[in-house]
């Protein structure tokens, strides 16, 4: 017998949030590059302004709902027909 290891869901996880400068057309200071992966060869890069732990945690949430999303094209949903209800007969 072989034994297999169970598959394991790819889901997407923050790789990097670094300082970077303002993007083309963009004002102001504390502008940060941040890049999320899928899979580990596709990635999501963006930039953000804001200090360290609030573009991180922007960033967090990203991935979360882009896990949430990605998770819920897997039947997430179990939906149970209910049965109809026939009319009563006097």
């Amino acid at each position: 017998m072989t034994e297999e290891s169970p598959e394991v869901p790819q889901s997407y996880e923050m790789v990097s949030v670094r300082r970077t400068e303002p993007p083309p057309g963009a004002e102001g200071t504390n502008w940060y590059r941040y890049v999320i992966s899928f899979g580990g060869s596709n990635n999501i890069q963006g930039c953000r302004q804001g200090n360290l732990n609030v573009v991180t945690g922007a960033v967090e949430e990203i991935v979360a709902q882009l896990n949430e999303r990605h998770r819920g094209k897997h039947g997430r949903v179990h939906l149970v027909p209910t049965p109809k209800q026939t009319p009563k007969k006097n």
